[in-house]
C-alpha cells in the first residue's frame, strides 16, 4: 500500500475504493505475475481508484487478522481517513480451505475413532462417521463444523461493518464476492499447496467424489454470504456478487499446473480472474450509481482476446 497521502492519490477519480482481503487480492509479485488478482481485472465506465491493503502474503491467511492490517484500519477509521465510496472485500475463502484442512485426529494423538477431533471443529467426517450413500457427497460433510465456520464468518463480517461505521465512510456499500469451485488436484503454488487434494486423500474420500465435495463446500459459502447480504438489518450495506454463476473453464482432474481458468488448485489464472472481475465490475458500478444490483450475465470478453 503506497505511503503517499491517499487523498492525493484519489484526485481525478469518480470512485474511491478501499480493498482488503485474502489471497485472491494478494499483491505478491509472483502471484500477480502468475495468476493475477481480482482487483487487476476490475473495469468501470467511470474512473476508479482502489487502494489495496491485502498485502503480499503467499500463505492462506485468516479473514480479519486486523492486527496485521494496520493500514486498512487506519484508512477506514483514522482521523485523516478519506470518505470511501465503497469497500472491496475478498474474505472467507481462505478460511473455508483452512477449515476443510483440519485433520480428523490431532497429530501425534490417538488415531482411533475415540481420538477424533470433535465434529463441530472440522468440515469433513472421518470414514467411521460417514452417512448413508443415499445422502450423496453430503455424507462426508460435517454440518456441526459448518455451523461453527458460519458463526465465525458472520461475527467477523459484522465486525468489519462496525469498523466501517466508526469512520467517515459509515454506511457506505461493502462489496464481497463468492468463490469459484476449484477442482481438487495436485497443483501447488509457489511454496505452498496443494490444499484440498491431500486433505480429501487423508479423509479417504473416493476420488470420484472430490469435485462434488469441493462444490458442496463452495456453494455452502455462497449461500451463506448471499443470506448475509439479504439481511440488511444486521448487515447493512453489504452487497455480495455470486461469482459461482460466472461460467469458468474447469481444471482437468489430476492436472498439476495451469488448467482451464485455474493457475493452481485454488487460484484463478488471468483468464479466470478476468471473467469474474468484469462481471463483478458491472455489479459494483450499478450499486455505486444507485441502480438496482441485478445478477450480472456472463461477462463480455472484450479487449483481451479471451
Amino acid at each position: 500500500m503506497p505511503s503517499t497521502n491517499p487523498a492525493a492519490l484519489l484526485d481525478g477519480y469518480r470512485w474511491h475504493l478501499l480493498a482488503q482481503g485474502d489471497s485472491w487480492f494478494s499483491t505478491a509479485a509472483a502471484r500477480l505475475g502468475a495468476h493475477a488478482n481480482l482487483l487487476q481485472e476490475l473495469v468501470f465506465k467511470q474512473r476508479a481508484m482502489a487502494i489495496n491493503c491485502a498485502g503480499q502474503g503467499e500463505a492462506l491467511s485468516h479473514m480479519v487478522d486486523l492486527e496485521s492490517a494496520p493500514d486498512f484500519v487506519r484508512l477506514l477509521t483514522g482521523q485523516d481517513a478519506p470518505v470511501w465510496d465503497g469497500l472491496l472485500l475478498s474474505v472467507g475463502g481462505n478460511d473455508l480451505i483452512e477449515a476443510a484442512r483440519t485433520p480428523a485426529h490431532t497429530p501425534g494423538q490417538d488415531p482411533t475413532p475415540a481420538g477424533l477431533i470433535p465434529l463441530h471443529l472440522r468440515l469433513l467426517r472421518h470414514q467411521t462417521e460417514w452417512g448413508a450413500p443415499s445422502q450423496g457427497v453430503a455424507r462426508y460433510f460435517s454440518e456441526p463444523g459448518w455451523q461453527t465456520y458460519a458463526d465465525y464468518l458472520r461475527t467477523n463480517i459484522r465486525h468489519l461493518l462496525s469498523l466501517r461505521d466508526q469512520g467517515p465512510s459509515a454506511g457506505k456499500p461493502v462489496f464481497m464476492h463468492c468463490y469459484a469451485v476449484p477442482m481438487p488436484r495436485p497443483a501447488a503454488s509457489e511454496g505452498s499447496g496443494p490444499w484440498l487434494y491431500p486433505t480429501l486423500k487423508a479423509y479417504n474420500v473416493p476420488s470420484a467424489d472430490w469435485a462434488a465435495v469441493s462444490r458442496l463446500m463452495v456453494m455452502h459459502l455462497a449461500q451463506l454470504l448471499k443470506s448475509l447480504a439479504a439481511d440488511q438489518e444486521n448487515f447493512p450495506g453489504l452487497h455480495v456478487f455470486d461469482s459461482t454463476a460466472v461460467p469458468l473453464a474447469l481444471a482437468a482432474p489430476g492436472s498439476t499446473g495451469i488448467s482451464g481458468d485455474w493457475h493452481n488448485e485454488i487460484h484463478l489464472n488471468h483468464s479466470g480472474s478476468f471473467k469474474i472481475s468484469r462481471a463483478w465490475s458491472e455489479h459494483i458500478e450499478r450499486v455505486l450509481s444507485g441502480e438496482p444490483a441485478v445478477p450480472a450475465p456472463a461477462p463480455k470478453l472484450r479487449g483481451r482476446g479471451r
